[in-house]
């Protein structure tokens, strides 16, 4: 059966304006909002498919981004149960019509039990009930003493209204942009877009809004003190729930403060009789197929997705729900999984991967340490009489080389400004010593176009490498000032 047949039929609806779409969209996510990233689809950024039912109760819709190859769709249909399915043929087939993939990410079982849709699973999402949270609290030892820690270092957590926080000019505006900046330039990752884009200040009146708070240094400055940490928390309308959203921190925010706006979100749902809460998806946790636990542990350069499934576990939720990447089967598997990172990285994979090598110096450090080694292996394997005026000199490469090897190892376990300067200056002095080298002793000697492009990619690497390095330390140095 297709879109267009059986009783369920469904069609695309009418044109409409922005304004009309936004509005529509604002309006099912109400009635039909049960996904955790539901209400994240009024964010800037999304298309909206509507499909159109004469014979039910109206419009349908499903948000989503735009690759340039793909619909990446941001949770299931906002439709009724019974239609989901439907509207997510329609929109694939609509998809197909101008030219694109299409696939839905962040589905649920809800969606999944009924979809004649390939399902991957992709990650867990910890759920809580509000009502419960004081039991896990008294459970966990640990809990308790993060928030004692917070508590005795004065963190307050004040909610401040949502008109308050978006209206420009005022203090708490000025103060969250901030915050929000220094987390993004602190980052390793490049800012990413669809359902993980950091913009606490598109908010609407139904966002609630948490401050975490540092007292003023004297009683005169009450009005001065320091934010530190905020959390924003969106409803999921059809299950009388909330989703955490935005949980952001400083570097030096005191141990505990995370916990304590967590606690504080907890205790307001419970007073709002909410259902369920839950702090979204864990990515690549649980129980995946093969292919993605090597993801797993392969991207630990990048994100730690074990520590984020760990500091959720640790605060006691009720379950854990499986969450899907829902695609046809002409697509595949590793197809979607690509169109969804794609949608992530807002501008293309490899654009995002270069601008996070610029941005993280222990990605940089980690990769230039690979390189090394087999550049290490090769250089001990030329011959010396070739390439060096003498044995000494080459097996002297290898030995620099070799060391400076374990150094960037070093450093990239753990980062020292001090050891970052001296291996920053190592590379450099390889660098000048290496195309004086090159000019002097290999250049009269060297006649074939294999051996040019051998001597200048032996001058060229350790420049690109000292200059890179340096670059990375200063933005690193620059970050951690920010912050």
């Amino acid at each position: 059966m297709t879109a267009d047949d059986g009783p369920n039929r469904v069609a695309p609806a009418e044109p409409r304006t922005p304004a009309e779409a936004r509005a529509a969209v604002a309006a099912l996510v109400r009635r039909y909002g049960w996904n955790a990233t539901s209400f994240q689809v009024l964010e800037p950024g999304y298309g909206y498919f509507f499909t159109h039912d004469a014979t039910s109760d109206g419009d349908a819709c499903v948000a989503y981004v735009d690759t340039g190859s793909a619909w990446v769709a941001g949770g299931a249909p906002l439709a009724r149960d019974d239609r989901m399915a439907a509207v997510a043929d329609a929109f694939i087939a609509a998809a197909r019509a101008a030219g694109r993939r299409a696939c839905l990410f962040a589905t649920e079982e809800r969606f999944t039990a009924q979809s004649r849709l390939r399902s991957l699973p992709i990650g867990e999402q910890a759920v809580w009930a509000p009502d419960d949270w004081p039991l896990a609290l008294a459970r966990s030892r640990r809990l308790r003493e993060q928030l004692r820690r917070a508590r005795a270092k004065g963190i307050r957590v004040r909610e401040v209204d949502a008109g308050e926080a978006m209206k420009p000019g005022t203090p708490t505006r000025a103060a969250i942009s901030a915050l929000v900046e220094r987390w993004l330039r602190s980052r390793e990752l490049a800012p990413m877009g669809f359902l993980v884009q950091i913009d606490p200040l598109t908010l609407l009146p139904e966002h609630r809004l948490f401050l975490a708070e540092l007292p003023p240094a004297s009683v005169r400055d009450e009005h001065d003190a320091t934010l530190v940490a905020l959390l924003s928390m969106a409803p999921i309308y059809a299950r009388n729930g909330w989703s955490l959203q935005h949980l952001i921190r400083t570097a030096d925010a005191p141990n505990g403060t995370t916990e304590t706006l967590i606690d504080r979100a907890m205790r307001c749902a419970a007073g709002a009789q909410a259902d369920l809460l839950t702090l979204g998806l864990a990515p690549l946790a649980g129980d995946l197929p093969a292919p993605l636990r090597l993801a797993r542990r392969a991207g630990r350069a990048l994100f730690d997705f074990e520590g984020l499934r760990a500091f959720k576990a640790k605060l006691r939720p009720a379950r854990w729900d499986r969450v899907f990447l829902s695609f046809p089967r002409e697509v595949g598997p590793a197809r979607a999984v690509l169109d969804v990172l794609a949608a992530f990285a807002r501008g293309g994979l490899l654009r995002f991967g270069l601008r996070t090598l610029m941005r993280g110096p222990m990605l940089i450090v980690r990769l230039l340490a690979w390189l090394l080694v087999p550049w290490t292996v090769m250089l001990a394997g030329v011959d010396a009489r070739v390439w060096f005026p003498r044995p000494a000199v080459k097996w002297a490469w290898v030995i620099f080389d070799a060391i400076l090897a374990v150094a960037l190892g070093v450093l990239h376990r753990r980062w020292r400004d001090g050891l970052a300067l001296a291996v920053t200056a190592a590379i450099g002095a390889d660098a000048l010593v290496t195309l004086t080298e090159g000019v002097v002793w290999n250049a009269p000697r060297t006649s074939t176009a294999g051996g040019w492009a051998a001597l200048a990619l032996a001058s060229a690497a350790p420049i690109a490498a000292f200059v890179t390095l340096w670059r990375v330390r200063a933005r690193g140095r620059a970050a951690r000032a920010a912050t």
